[in-house]
C-alpha cells in the first residue's frame, strides 16, 4: 500500500494530475467499500481528478468531484497513511466552491510523512510503479519498461545493485526532457537481455 501511495503522490505533485489515480485505482478496486483504505484511495483518486478537470477548465466536473471527495475523506483521521488530510480537505473546499483558482496559483502539494515527495524522490519499488504509469500517461511503449522492472527486481534479489535496469528506470521516471531517449535505450537493453538468455537457454 504505501509504495503504491507514494508513487501516485509524487506523480501528482509533478504536476501529472490525470496519471496520479492509476497508482491506486487497482489497489481501490480490490478494497471492500466503506473501510478507512477504501475512503481514502476513492478520495485521492476523486481528488487528482478535480485538480486535473479544473486544469481543463470542467469547471462543473472539478466541484462536483471535489465535492465528493471531501466526503470519502471527511471520516477518516487528519494523518491516515501519512496524507496531510486537513490541508487536501481545506483545498478541496475552496476547489469545489471556486475551481478557477487553478488559474491564480497552482494546487496544493500532498504531503506525505512529513514531505512533499517528488519523482525524483522515490525508490527502486516507487519508480517501479511510477514507470509504468508514466508510460502508459505519454503514450510509450509499455511492454520493454515492464520487462525492465522484472529485470531490474531480478537483479536486485541476486545483489547485483549496480543494475543498468534500476538506473534507466529512475531515468525514465525523473528525466521528463530525456525520457524518450531513455526508453529506446531501455529498449535496446532489454532486447540485448533476452538475446543473451535465449544463448544460454541455446546451450541446454
Amino acid at each position: 500500500m504505501r509504495e503504491a501511495l507514494r508513487a501516485g503522490v509524487a506523480i501528482y505533485n509533478d504536476g501529472h494530475f490525470h496519471a496520479a489515480h492509476d497508482a491506486w485505482e487497482d489497489r481501490w478496486l480490490d478494497l471492500e467499500s466503506g473501510t478507512d483504505d477504501e475512503r481514502l484511495l476513492h478520495g485521492l483518486i476523486q481528488f487528482t481528478a478535480a485538480v486535473y478537470h479544473a486544469h481543463e477548465r470542467n469547471w462543473e466536473g472539478a466541484t462536483g468531484l471535489a465535492g465528493s471527495a471531501g466526503e470519502y475523506l471527511a471520516p477518516l483521521p487528519e494523518g491516515y497513511r501519512g496524507i496531510d488530510l486537513p490541508q487536501v480537505r481545506r483545498y478541496l473546499a475552496v476547489l469545489a466552491a471556486d475551481p478557477e483558482v487553478v488559474d491564480r496559483r497552482p494546487p496544493v502539494r500532498l504531503v506525505h510523512e512529513g514531505t512533499t515527495p517528488r519523482l525524483e524522490d522515490l525508490d527502486v519499488g516507487e519508480t517501479a510503479i511510477a514507470a509504468g504509469i508514466l508510460a502508459e500517461e505519454f503514450g510509450y511503449d509499455r511492454a520493454p519498461v515492464e520487462a525492465a522492472i522484472e529485470y531490474a527486481r531480478t537483479d536486485l534479489e541476486a545483489g547485483r545493485t549496480d543494475s543498468r535496469f534500476v538506473s534507466l528506470l529512475f531515468a525514465f521516471v525523473r528525466e521528463d526532457d530525456r525520457r524518450a531517449t531513455v526508453h529506446r535505450r531501455l529498449a535496446d537493453h532489454v532486447d540485448r537481455r533476452r538475446a543473451r538468455e535465449g544463448d544460454v537457454d541455446g546451450l541446454f
